[in-house]
């Protein structure tokens, strides 16, 4: 079975927060960065993610769900939750800041296929959210995702790509050379102020290590 995803706004929160007016308070501790350094308590719906389209395939996993994401490299140990489709056909995004999201309607990460994780990009009284460092990761980067049972699967970095929001990209959701796969995905660029969002998406492409 096959599904149409967008993309756009994966992971920009910050596109919304700053639409709002009036002070809101929003109290936490660090999130993609480690939860010794953050861990908030504040959560938001979610909202559509750009045009930034793809299909995913179903698969059939073995049961193992993933639970925390780690990269050492940008000081990340955060939460994974899990998402599907919003009412307006585009990938969940995390409901709390500092966590990222699992598209628990494509492959299961180690599993045959392309996983897929976003995070949110921006900050909020200057505290970073989860994937604000992602730009940092290079090819043979490590990272590595557990289970609630400390269980760990662990990716290397292949490469990174900017994509345009409203670019269609089914490379991120498919691929079809047998192996696992395991792609994480945030905003990227300048923030646009007349548009109120930022113009790019960052897709930084790993591969399981055997």
């Amino acid at each position: 079975m096959q599904l149409k995803v967008s993309l756009k706004w994966v992971s920009c929160i910050a596109d919304i927060i700053r639409n709002i007016s009036g002070a809101i308070i929003f109290l936490f501790v660090f999130f993609n960065l480690s939860d010794t350094r953050l861990s908030s308590s504040v959560y938001t719906s979610s909202p559509p993610l750009d045009e930034f389209t793809g299909s995913i395939q179903n698969t059939v996993s073995s049961g193992w769900l993933p639970a925390r994401l780690i990269i050492s490299k940008i000081w990340v140990n955060i939460p994974i939750e899990h998402v599907g489709l919003t009412k307006e056909g585009a990938m969940g995004v995390p409901k709390n800041f500092i966590h990222t999201a699992w598209f628990e309607l494509g492959p299961h990460p180690g599993d045959v296929g392309s996983a897929v994780i976003d995070g949110h990009f921006g900050f909020i009284k200057k505290e970073p959210w989860a994937f604000n460092d992602l730009h940092h990761l290079r090819k043979g980067d490590m990272l590595s995702v557990q289970d609630e049972q400390g269980m760990t699967i662990s990716f290397v970095v292949r490469e990174s790509r900017i994509y345009q929001q409203d670019e269609d990209v089914p490379e991120v959701f498919e691929s079809s050379d047998g192996k696992a796969h395991l792609n994480l995905i945030t905003c990227q660029g300048i923030w646009n102020e007349s548009k109120k969002s930022y113009p790019e998406r960052l897709v930084v492409f790993t591969d399981m290590v055997p």
